[in-house]
Order: C-alpha cells, then sequence, then structure tokens
C-alpha cells in the first residue's frame, strides 16, 4: 500500500472507530500495567486484572490492524508470532538476564519458599518449594523442551520425509513395505512406545528427542508419499524424466520443492504435538530429570496438596505450556492455509 493510498484512507474514514480502537489500545495497555506492578491486590487479583488489560489489549490491535493492514489482519496470529520470538529471545539471552536461581538449592536457602507471583521484584512469578525461581526456571525450561521438540521434529522430518519421498515415487515393492512399517508405528499407542522407549534409554536429552522422533516420523511419510505421488504424475517430472534426469536428481530437483512447503507446515505444528508429550514424559518422571527444570517436572511439582495450597507452582508454568503450544499451532495452522491456497493457484 502506498503512502497516498493510506493518506487517503485515513481521511475518508470516520475518526469514532479509530478513537474506540485506541482507547482499547491504551486502555487494555494501562490494566495490563497495573495490575502487573501494583501492590494494592492479591495474586489472583492481579492475574485477573492483567488478563482483562490483555484481551482489551488484543481487541484494540485488532481493530487498529484491521484499520491499517486490511480486513485479512489476523491479531492472533501476530500473538502467536510476537509470544514464540520473545520466548526465543529470553531462551537465547538467558544466561545475562538478571534471573533468580534456577536449579542449584543450596544458593537459595535464604530465600522464601512458596513465594506467590508478585509481577515485580526479585521473583516476579514466585518461588517452588526450595525458593527456586520459577522465571528463571521457566525460560531454562523452554530451553530444555525446545531443544528436544526441535531435534525430534528435524529427524522425523528429515527421516520420514525422505521415506515417504521414495516410497511414493517408487511404489511396488518399495512402497509396501515402508507401508507396513509406518501401520506398525502406528499401530503402538505413543504413549505406550515411549513409556517402552524411556524404561530402556537413559533420561537424557539426545534420547528424550530420539523417541519423540518416532512419534513424527509415520506422519512425515504419509504426508511425503501422498505429496509424491500427486506430483510425479506431472509434466516437469515427465519432462525431466524423457531428458534422461537420474531418478536422484528428479527427487531432489523436482519433486523435493513441491513436497517441502506442507512437511514444513506439518513440522511447526508437530512441534506443539512434542512439546505437550515431552511435556508428559516428564511430569511422570520419566524425561529429563529435576535439577533440570522443564516445563512437565515443575508442573509435578504441584501434585498433592500443594496445588491446592499454592497454585501458581503447577499455574505459572502451565501458563507457559499453554502459551508455546496454542502459538506453534497457529502458526502452523496459518502456513498451512497458505500452502493450500498455493496449491489451488498452482
Amino acid at each position: 500500500m502506498s503512502i497516498s493510498d493510506l493518506a487517503a484512507r485515513t481521511r475518508s474514514a470516520p475518526p469514532l472507530p479509530l478513537i474506540a480502537a485506541l482507547a482499547l489500545t491504551g486502555g487494555g495497555l494501562a490494566l495490563l500495567v497495573f495490575g502487573a506492578t501494583t501492590e494494592r491486590l492479591t495474586s489472583p487479583a492481579k492475574a485477573a486484572v492483567a488478563l482483562l488489560g490483555l484481551g482489551l489489549l488484543l481487541a484494540g490491535a485488532a481493530r487498529l490492524g484491521r484499520r491499517w493492514a486490511g480486513p485479512g489482519f489476523d491479531v492472533v496470529f501476530w500473538f502467536g508470532t510476537g509470544w514464540l520470538v520473545l520466548l526465543a529471545l529470553a531462551v537465547v539471552c538467558a544466561p545475562w538476564l538478571p534471573f533468580g536461581e534456577d536449579r542449584d538449592v543450596a544458593a537459595s536457602v535464604a530465600e522464601q519458599p512458596f513465594a506467590g507471583p508478585t509481577f515485580t521484584g526479585g521473583h516476579p512469578l514466585g518461588t517452588n518449594a526450595f525458593g527456586l525461581d520459577l522465571l528463571a526456571r521457566c525460560v531454562y525450561g523452554a530451553r530444555s523442551s525446545l531443544l528436544i521438540s526441535l531435534s525430534a521434529v528435524a529427524i522425523g522430518t528429515v527421516v520420514g520425509g525422505l521415506i515417504g519421498m521414495v516410497a511414493g515415487y517408487f511404489r511396488k515393492t518399495v512402497d509396501r513395505v515402508v507401508g507396513i512399517a509406518t501401520n506398525s508405528l502406528l499401530a503402538v499407542p505413543p504413549l505406550i512406545l515411549l513409556i517402552a522407549l524411556a524404561t530402556v534409554l537413559e533420561p537424557h536429552l539426545r534420547n528424550v528427542a530420539f523417541s519423540l522422533a518416532l512419534l513424527t516420523i509415520p506422519g512425515m511419510v504419509r504426508l511425503a508419499r501422498a505429496t509424491t505421488m500427486n506430483y510425479a504424475g506431472r509434466e516437469f517430472v515427465t519432462a525431466a524424466r524423457a531428458m534422461g534426469a537420474r531418478r536422484s536428481r528428479i527427487l531432489l530437483r523436482e519433486l523435493l520443492p513441491n513436497v517441502l512447503l506442507p512437511i514444513l507446515s506439518l513440522a511447526v505444528v508437530m512441534i506443539s504435538v512434542l512439546i505437550v508429550a515431552e511435556a508428559s514424559l516428564s511430569f511422570l518422571g520419566l524425561g529429563v530429570q529435576p535439577p533440570e527444570p522443564t516445563w512437565g517436572n515443575m508442573i509435578a511439582e504441584g501434585e498433592g496438596r500443594v496445588f491446592e495450597e499454592h497454585p501458581h507452582i503447577v499455574l505459572v508454568p502451565g501458563a507457559f505450556l499453554f502459551l508455546t503450544v496454542f502459538a506453534f499451532n497457529i502458526v502452523g495452522e496459518k502456513a498451512r492455509l497458505r500452502w493450500d491456497s498455493r496449491s489451488v493457484q498452482l
């Protein structure tokens, strides 16, 4: 959109919707700051005020976005993207940020255990039973969860994508063998498979990532196979075969660029699935072991009466887990819709 078109739209639009959008945005931001910094309210009241401010801020941002960027502006998508960017920056810069102690119990002896969230001070999200800072543990837990899930998705995408492309292009015996192996993996319940692998392998980041990668391979194989079969009969593949191109060149140069987009859109969604799977393993005590923080073993700290008396022990890592999974789902769905629209145009 050019500057002249933007100026014309601004002059022609009625001022009242703009004022209402600015009022919603400003009011939501003010409530969000007030709920996060005030000392006059209890922790549940602070959280309620902050959530109300966040809702108003998103509503105002949605109106402003649709006004300046058109009706296709999706505030939820940009909120999810912003959360993922903020989380990634916090994970990368964690060693240099002024966080409290996240795992050394001896260094937190003087800290108050089960301190509630204050959103200010040295422990803005509170502490656990050992006085460890929950914000620091959530950020370092995100490092473990994201490292495991991204590694598992990368392994599953590469291995499953290549196997699916080979099966979809060569068909016949290769396709039958791959189909039997894929259906065999799908026949085993995922949680049972993970528990069985966790009892055999040591609970190390590498082993957990390898176990979770097995969950992604069957889906990637099926998607890559179906997409390859869809494009294998197209004119450009037939022309490359008629010109004497080798099979490896056809797979890598002609088919891979068309298979890559749907595979990547599924991979983004699978990241959220594997984050939940890793948290489930850690919650059951079969994943990464304490004192190494992950969202799963942090939630497990709230078992029994701890959750009744100190709900923030579960709610804080649960909020990080929910927002991250929600953001990956939104981004992956947006990528899938864009891929579908591109496929229709082609």
